[in-house]
């Protein structure tokens, strides 16, 4: 039809050939003028295209192979188409771009052509069912006609009513349809008319399509000459490149030819400097092994010196040891004599009446301070021996320090500062010893009165024990300085220090004569010093000191003072102020008494309120004539004061086994109670020092597992009472062998003792002592250990200010006379039922004989025996006696005792009867028994029912019973029977437990029944019974080992088998009673283990007899969820604890450092910093927290690439176990029946590698989602994977489905270790919905899968243009309107769009043949419009539309204006807008209509006369019009057709609405108009009724006329009404309109 409109619209229709080319090449024609306008006008370009035009989209190959005629005519003249290089015969793109056109043109007569066809058939068949359903109902007719004659016949009124309704509507459906019958007609009529005339135009154009097909031959020809010159071209490009690629190879086989010349020089040159080499290795090696056993041979004789020294240190101990038990008996045998003269002293003394017991204590005292004295001196030249070399070291020091002096000292300073001090040592390093304390001790003991009170005496003991404490003190007090032995390291700087509190010193006395001069008030030291010196106060107090005693907080106390006058004058006294100490606490009542004589007082009263519990002083200062003064206040809180009556206690010499004890008095003398405990420690805890704890804690302390800690932080020349009782405890007996350490300065001493000790305290170990209040405290002593023992207790106080008290106890254990020489016998590890021999060797060492027993508990009699039991041992010799031990099974039950069951450990203490020997001798046998049994852990093995092609493996415990190795090993074991490892034979471990797998081969289908013997080192078997069945299986598996291929992670691995329904009759029918018939279905299912990479299909299933099935196995290795998130949890510490680490160094590598200087200033000694930092623990690292750890967090993807690319070997073996059903079950409904020894095993060897691609974009996901895409659009993704292998790989792809929307753009290649390669696939749906491909890329070792997913979804847009556009835009010349509309967004995803106008489109020409199909057929289709009607003269779009193109976000509006601007008048303005997606989806499309008429007023809704297009004629006006009056103001003749319609014999009126507008407009000369109808009387007459028949418009509205037709009662059927109405409208010019109206009855109308 197109090319049928173009042929129509030729202005040269005569000549057909030229007319249609005309016409065909119109487009071009114009496109090449509008080329031309644009090069010269720049401005149009800008206004109506954004880009040049070019060809059809449909022609871009087109281009490329004229391109390519270019290219071959200029490049190549010998080719075979160089002599058609002529101008006439060369083929130019347009000749070709028409001959496209023609043919499409052509193909598109012929579619319309098919389509008329078809539309004709179509009516046919409408048509034909129309008339059969018309005779259809003539029938119904005729039958209802003779039925209602019948029912008249037989008067049924009812059925005659009903009947004639259905007749009347089946009249009324018969009318209808002969109706349609009429338009189908019409139609069909039309259709074989339209279709004559497309085969006419078809027979008019056969001329053409023989040129067009003549053209296209030519063209194949022309096009099959290029390919050939092509093909000849590629195949010298080819040429070429083999030549070059041989000469290349040429040179790459000498250049390889040289390099393995070269390579073999080297190799023979490193084979000569190999040899040299080695030469010079064999002396170096012979001078190095020389070496080597000079060294051995150094050490054998430094080992044998050692081993002469330890020698010669044996023979010298034991014989230190034998003059060592000389002495003993020496000083032991002194001691006797020395207790022995005491108590005779002491008997002679209290014969004479004197206290023999205070004698020998103050005797006691003096040989101890004497004995202190000797030590005093002796570690005073010690210490002067030390101090001395100190001296000359820092002298030798300075000496050499003397050449670089400090900046801040000079050197003359420095050694005047060093001779100073060393004036201050030799000063103090000769001490005058005082001998004053023997004579107040002897006056002491000379003054003892005699009085034979035992209370007198226990008193004036007391007394003298104080004064004994206080001579002790002054003793220990007259010593050096303790700031004087406290020495720093470094020279010069002690010095300064030791002068510091001397100085201090002296300014606080000074200070303190100074203040007490100023105020009057003197201590009772300065009364004493400076009696004759300092005038007496005028006034005296009475008491002299103020004192508040015990006080408790929150009370108040009072005391009054009495001031005397003692003055000799007249004087009087008043009060000033009280001290600061004491104001807040302390308020005084004081009233003046006036002048006061001589011994006249008067009275003050103190008031005290304490408000702390704390010590204060102070003072009252009052003023008098002669000066102030002041009296003393005092305030003491309540205290606590412990004392002892006895602080030492000597136990004497007692036998071993005895039990001494003795009682001392603590006595509390102060107001305040505490809490005590008596212990071993000078400290008390926190907890009891702080709070008070009932007396029951302090009664549980165990004093004998407690240490004692000395610490001196004094000199060593001041000497404490516990000192000297550490001293003495060093220098005992029992520990003279061991060499003594002296107490260096500022150095530790820790003693402890041992868990049980000799001395103990009573059942009285703490409780309260109450204010006043005495305890009585017992001390034990239950010697067990020959020797003497020392004990220093501490009696502990609650009370923070009250110091230990300690308590000296000693005492001396004798051993006894017959003991065994080994009193601990270990008979090492011994079994069960074995006999184990060992000497007991008793020993005497008196003088005498003595009568043996050796006793046996009852409990041990079945398995000890002692030969002989009894015996006698002669003086100073040996007894032997033989010990049998064979512990028996029943030894954990008789011995409980002494038998642990759960070690083993047998310990047994036994005892000799000495006759005349409180104690016996004592001696324990230790010993471990255990058993010598190995252990199965199963009775009996029941390797159950096994397939005759396969091999059951049971795994058996074997444990070693004993803690001591036994060999053993399985001895005749059946050829059916293996047991691994090492065949059965091996070595177990004390207490080791060993698996042994026994491996079940039956070779027939029988039942075994057999034992397996194990032998021990001993020659002990163990037996363990086993059976089992074998049988032939009822499904046999074509492999039962399955080894994979090393399969990269992400890759795949499939494996074939084969599971077969075969069955033995005679092993089922004989083994297996249970089992159905033979011949029978059996259903299998395989089970697959928990969290493997293995999937098997089918993996149920059921098999016929004989039937075969295939099995595929897949192994498919994956990274866990769970090693990913540990690794990436890991590298999360990791990044902290780095982050962390730096300022923790060296925050604690600074804090080492200052403590390292700390501790040499304070204690003059260097400490290794390393070996700080070893007590320094690392802090321990907390479990990190999964935050923000997601499957698509950065963290993760590293951690999932770290372990892919650190991914070495995995090797997996999986058994799959697959059960086989005893048949068919016998109802549908009825689970079947499972045998367990049906069961097939598949064992899957599984080997897991490093792949050699990874996933590297897309935190490594192979998944490739494009979401949602819009049809029609198409969207590009890129994928990123990397080679992490050590090769090179070559990559290929699959192919995608070539009518699937994926497509992959870019193609593979090779990459090398660490390349990337990047895909590009594109995704263009089609349809709305849903999309999946797998994208394969298949490297030599992997196939890495892609899964591409993605979904098509329609864009949803919607415009506003239906209620905000007019359907008709009025306006003048040269007016501009703009009308708006809007875009909505409804979808989920942001759309591009693009608006585009008819008139800009170079498809869509102006003149083109929506013209021709209007001027054809304008006359039976009034409804058809051009989609580009009239445009202005200035060849510009008379509409404009703003903007063109833009996208919207999901949910947002956009505003579209459309403009109209004409240049002329006219009524047939159109245009087409068309809003359309980038996918090609269209939103709307507009028609768009304009009219400019020749005045502002105008009127619309009539029925058109006319095309709605202008003329291309110009009009016609005649050189001399002779108009006459009537014809001065022509009528515009109008059309208005009503049409009532006409539904069940009722009509409804027509109504039809006219508008009558006034434009709006700049250009106007008046802004309103009117108009009115004339002559309505002859319209109302016709049944025409119009409203309003008169009205003024104004400017930019518009009045709406009803015209409304009725038609009268003398109205026929299909009569039409016609009348003439003329309508005036006026405005700037008047004009008539000759409106027609015609109405007629329809009753298709609606």
């Amino acid at each position: 039809m197109d090319l049928l409109e173009e042929f129509e619209c030729s202005p040269e229709g005569g000549s057909l050939k030229s007319g249609l080319f005309d016409v065909l090449l119109r487009s071009f024609d114009e496109t090449e003028e509008k080329e031309d306008e644009e090069e010269e006008d720049e401005e149009a370009e800008d206004v109506y295209f954004h880009e040049e035009p070019g060809p059809l989209p449909d022609l871009d190959w087109l281009l490329e192979l004229s391109d390519e005629s270019d290219v071959d005519v200029q490049g190549d003249g010998a080719g075979d188409l160089a002599p058609e290089a002529d101008n006439s015969r060369q083929r130019s793109f347009a000749e070709t771009a028409r001959m496209f056109k023609l043919r499409r043109n052509l193909d598109q007569l012929d579619s319309f052509h098919r389509q008329k066809e078809h539309d004709v058939q179509k009516t046919r068949e409408k048509l034909k069912i129309c008339r059969h359903n018309i005779g259809s109902c003539l029938e119904q007719k005729d039958q209802l006609e003779w039925e209602i004659e019948q029912e008249k016949a037989n008067d049924n009124s009812v059925a005659v009513f009903r009947l004639s309704t259905q007749h009347k509507l089946l009249c009324q459906n018969l009318q209808n349809e002969k109706e349609l019958e009429g338009q189908i007609h019409a139609e069909l009529r039309q259709h074989e008319m339209e279709l004559n005339e497309m085969e006419v135009e078809l027979g008019n154009v056969s001329v053409l399509r023989q040129e067009v097909e003549e053209e296209e031959q030519l063209f194949q020809v022309l096009k099959a000459q290029k390919a050939v010159t092509r093909l000849e071209q590629e195949k010298k490009v080819s040429q070429n490149r083999q030549r070059s690629m041989k000469l290349f190879m040429d040179e790459q086989a000498a250049k390889l030819k040289g390099e393995e010349i070269e390579c073999q020089r080297k190799t023979e040159e490193f084979c000569a400097n190999r040899k040299i080499a080695a030469k010079y290795l064999r002396q170096s090696n012979k001078r190095l092994h020389q070496q080597v056993a000079e060294k051995e041979q150094q050490n054998r004789e430094f080992i044998e010196r050692r081993i002469q020294a330890a020698e010669s240190l044996k023979s010298n101990i034991a014989a230190n040891q034998e003059s060592l038990r000389v002495q003993q008996k020496r000083a032991k045998k002194k001691v006797l004599k020395k207790e022995q003269d005491e108590r005779h002293l002491k008997a002679s003394l209290e014969a004479q009446g004197f206290n023999g017991f205070k004698h020998m204590y103050l005797k006691r005292q003096l040989e101890e301070t004497n004995r202190k004295q000797q030590e005093f001196e002796e570690s005073q030249k010690s210490k002067r021996l030390e101090i001395v070399a100190k001296i000359l070291q820092e002298e030798q020091l300075a000496k050499s320090r003397s050449k670089a002096p400090p900046p801040n000292l000079s050197a003359h300073d420095k050694f005047s500062s060093l001779r100073q001090g060393r004036e201050v040592l030799l000063s103090y390093l000769e001490p005058k010893v005082p001998s004053a304390p023997t004579s107040p001790t002897s006056r002491q003991c000379s003054t003892i009165p005699r009085s034979s009170s035992t209370s007198s005496d226990g008193e004036n003991f007391k007394m003298e024990m104080e004064e004994m404490d206080e001579i002790a003190h002054k003793r220990t007090d007259c010593s050096t300085p303790s700031d004087f032995l406290a020495e720093p390291e470094f020279s010069g700087l002690w010095e300064q220090e030791c002068k510091k509190p001397v100085l201090t010193s002296a300014k606080s006395e000074v200070k303190e004569g100074e203040s007490g001069t100023d105020s009057g008030m003197l201590t009772a030291t300065g009364k004493r010093m400076h009696e004759k010196e300092l005038k007496r106060p005028p006034f005296s107090s009475k008491p002299e000191v103020v004192l508040f005693k015990d006080f408790e907080v929150e009370k108040r106390y009072k005391k009054r003072i009495v001031l005397t006058n003692i003055s000799y004058t007249i004087n009087f006294c008043k009060f000033i102020r009280i001290s600061a100490a004491l104001k807040d606490f302390i308020s005084v009542n004081f009233q003046p008494p006036g002048s006061l004589s001589t011994g006249m007082s008067c009275e003050i009263l103190v008031i005290f309120h304490p408000l702390i519990n704390e010590d204060l002083e102070g003072e009252i200062y009052f003023e008098s004539t002669f000066g102030p003064f002041s009296v003393p206040v005092r305030c003491t809180i309540k205290k606590c004061s412990p004392e002892v009556d006895c602080q030492s206690i000597d136990f004497g010499s007692h036998v071993v086994g005895e039990s001494v004890s003795r009682t001392i008095t603590l006595t509390n003398n102060g107001a305040l109670a505490s809490f005590f405990s008596v212990g071993t420690s000078m400290h008390l805890s926190p907890a009891r020092r702080h709070v008070q704890m009932p007396s029951q804690e302090f009664a549980n302390a165990d004093p004998e597992n407690e240490n004692i800690t000395y610490s001196s932080h004094r000199s060593s020349y001041s000497l404490s009472l516990e000192e000297v009782h550490a001293k003495r405890q060093s220098f005992s007996t029992e520990s003279d062998i061991n060499t003594h350490l002296s107490f260096d300065m500022g150095a530790c001493v820790s003693l402890t003792f041992v868990d049980y000790c000799d001395i103990t305290l009573g059942n009285v170990r703490g409780g309260e002592i109450g204010p006043f209040q005495s305890v009585k405290l017992e001390m034990l002593f239950k010697p067990t250990v020959p020797g003497e023992t020392i004990m220093d207790f501490y009696i502990r106080f609650s009370d923070a200010n009250t110091k230990p008290i300690p308590i000296h106890v000693s005492g001396v254990a004798v051993s006894n006379p017959v003991w065994v020489v080994h009193p601990s016998i270990d008979l090492k590890i011994c079994t069960f039922d074995r006999l184990y021999q060992y000497t007991i060797v008793v020993q005497s060492r008196e003088n005498r004989a003595f009568k043996l027993t050796f006793d046996v508990c009852p409990e041990m009699r079945k398995h000890l025996q002692i030969i002989p039991i009894r015996g006698f041992i002669q003086a100073l010799s040996t007894f032997n006696a033989q010990l049998k031990f064979i512990p028996r099974q029943s030894l954990p039950k008789d011995a409980q005792k002494y038998f642990d069951s759960d070690t083993g450990v047998l310990e047994v203490p036994m005892t000799v009867q000495v006759a005349g020997q409180v104690l016996p001798a004592k001696y324990t046998i230790h010993a471990i028994v255990t058993s010598s049994d190995l252990q199965f852990d199963q009775i009996q093995v029941d390797f159950g029912h096994c397939s005759i092609y396969h091999f059951v493996r049971t795994t058996v415990r074997l444990t070693n019973m004993s803690i001591l190795p036994q060999d053993f090993g399985f001895v005749a074991v059946p050829e059916y029977i293996e047991v691994q490892p090492y065949d059965g034979f091996g070595t177990l471990l004390p207490q080791e437990t060993l698996e042994l797998d026994l491996i079940f081969r039956p070779k027939k289908p029988i039942e075994y029944n057999f034992q397996l013997r194990c032998k021990s080192g001993i020659d002990r078997d163990f037996v363990l019974p086993c059976r089992g069945v074998g049988f032939h299986p009822p499904l046999v598996l074509s492999h039962s080992l399955i080894q994979f291929r090393p399969t990269p992670v992400g890759d795949k691995s499939t494996a074939t088998i084969y599971l077969t329904n075969y069955q033995d009759k005679e092993a089922a029918t004989r083994l297996f009673k249970v089992i159905s018939a033979v011949e029978a279905p059996r259903l299998f299912c395989f089970s697959l283990p928990k969290d493997s990479d293995i999937s098997i299909s089918p993996s149920v299933g059921r098999l016929l007899p004989g039937e075969r099935c295939l099995v595929q196995v897949m192994f498919r290795p994956v990274l866990r969820e769970k090693t990913i998130t540990e690794e990436a949890l890991r590298l999360h510490r990791i990044a902290k604890a780095t982050s962390e680490k730096e300022p923790e160094v060296s925050r604690v590598t600074e804090h080492e450092m200052k403590r390292d200087i700390a501790v040499e200033h304070s204690r003059g000694r260097r400490t290794p910093g390393f070996a700080k930092r070893r007590e320094i623990s690392s802090p321990s690292s907390k479990s990190a927290e999964r935050v923000g750890l997601n499957p698509g967090s950065e963290l993760y993807r590293k951690a999932r690439d770290l372990l892919l690319r650190s991914f070495s070997r995995s090797y997996k073996e999986y058994i799959v176990c697959c059960f086989v059903s005893d048949g068919d079950p016998p109802e549908a409904n009825v689970q079947p029946t499972w045998s367990a020894i049906n069961t097939l095993h598949l064992k899957l060897e599984c080997l897991a590698v490093q792949p050699p691609l990874l996933v590297t974009s897309g935190n490594g996901k192979n998944v490739l989602d494009f979401r949602q895409v819009y049809v029609g659009s198409r969207v590009v993704e890129r994928l990123t994977i990397q080679n992490i292998s050590e090769e090179p790989v070559e990559l290929t792809s699959s192919l995608l489905d070539i009518y699937g929307p994926f497509s992959l753009l870019n193609a593979m290649r090779g990459l090398n270790p660490g390349e990337k390669h990047t895909l590009v696939v594109a995704f263009s749906p089609n349809l709305e919905k849903k999309y999946s491909e797998i994208l394969q890329v298949r490297a030599p070792k992997m196939v890495l899968e892609i899964i591409l997913r993605g979904e098509g979804a329609l864009p949803f847009v919607s415009s506003s243009h239906a209620r905000d556009l007019p359907n008709v835009v009025y306006a003048l010349e040269k007016d501009v309107v703009s009308q708006h509309f809007k875009l909505t967004n409804r979808s989920a995803e942001t759309v591009e769009y693009r608006v585009m106008l008819a008139s800009h489109s170079l498809n869509s020409p102006q003149h083109g043949f929506d013209r021709v199909a209007l001027l054809l057929d304008g006359h039976r289709d009034t409804q058809i419009h051009p989609a580009v009607g009239t445009q202005n003269y200035s060849g510009l779009s008379v509409f404009g539309v703003q903007p063109l193109e833009g996208s919207l976000a999901p949910g947002k509006k956009q505003d579209i204006a459309v403009t109209f601007q004409p240049d002329h008048s006219s009524l047939c303005y159109t245009d087409r807008l068309t809003i359309e997606l980038l996918n090609k989806c269209k939103v709307c499309e507009i028609d768009l209509k304009g009219a400019v008429p020749s005045h502002n007023m105008y009127l619309c809704g009539v029925d058109p006369l006319s095309v709605p297009i202008d003329s291309l004629l110009p009009d016609f006006t005649p050189l001399h019009p002779q108009l006459t009056e009537a014809e001065e103001t022509p009528c515009i003749p109008l059309l208005v057709t009503l049409v009532a319609s006409c539904k069940a014999g009722v009509i409804r009126p027509a109504v039809r609405e006219l508008q009558v507008g006034c434009i709006s407009s700049p250009h106007a000369d008046k802004k309103s108009g009117e108009f009115h109808w004339d002559d309505l009387a002859a319209v109302h007459q016709q049944g025409f009724h119009l409203e309003p028949a008169k009205g003024v418009v104004e400017a930019g509205s518009s009045c709406s006329v009803t015209i409304t037709w009725t038609p009268q009662s003398a109205y026929r059927p299909f009569e039409v009404v016609q009348v003439c109405v003329p309508l005036t409208v006026k405005s700037d010019e008047i004009t008539i309109y000759k409106v027609t109206l015609m109405a007629f009855v329809s009753s298709a109308a609606d």
